[in-house]
């Protein structure tokens, strides 16, 4: 769990965004490097069930998925570029999961926390689909933001705490090699 900055500075503007992209140990890295964003947290999203632990949600009957929540400055960065960094990040085109994680706990959506999230990610959404980088449709849900449930201290900033075995889980995974494929470069 990424921290940056004092949450109490009444002198800065944070809000929150909510995405699930996959196993949560490849999307926290992801988004801990971009400038303006204060702390990513790995944990559950999109279920009914109050206070899921991993397996629970990892065997797929909570309705939760894996997802990451991200404070961040919206003077440094707004929303419309963490939308882009998330399609940069994941499948869209996969909705039975991403890569080798699969279940509809893996599976990705967006989260939307006011109804100027909703459009900006329906906007996105929209424009990735007329750009014709996929040859299939773009099938990442937008839905209601309603709770988060942070993970167990052992996910949070597993990219840290085990860099060789993050590390072999992610090139095992394939997300990087699609994220070379579809967009040039690694953002992981």
């Amino acid at each position: 769990m990424k921290r940056k900055k004092d949450f109490n500075n009444p002198t800065e503007k944070y809000e929150k965004a909510t995405f699930a992209g996959g196993c949560f140990w490849c999307i926290q890295p992801a988004f801990v490097v971009m400038p303006g964003v204060i702390q990513v947290t790995a944990g559950y999203a999109g279920g009914k069930e109050k206070n899921p632990g991993y397996e629970e949600v990892a065997s797929g009957a909570t309705g939760h998925r894996e997802a990451v929540q991200i404070v961040y400055n919206h003077s440094v960065i707004n929303y419309k570029d963490l939308l882009d960094f998330f399609w940069k990040n994941i499948d869209p085109t996969d909705d039975g999961g991403q890569f080798v994680d699969r279940g509809k706990q893996y599976a990705s959506a967006i989260f939307y926390h006011s109804e100027e999230q909703r459009k900006l990610a329906v906007d996105s959404k929209n424009k990735l689909e007329k750009s014709r980088k996929f040859d299939r449709p773009i099938v990442t849900e937008i839905v209601p933001y309603t709770s988060f449930y942070l993970a167990e201290g052992y996910h949070q900033d597993y990219y840290n705490k085990n860099p060789l075995k993050y590390k072999l889980y992610r090139i095992g995974s394939g997300r990087d090699d699609f994220l070379r494929k579809m967009w040039g470069n690694k953002n992981g």
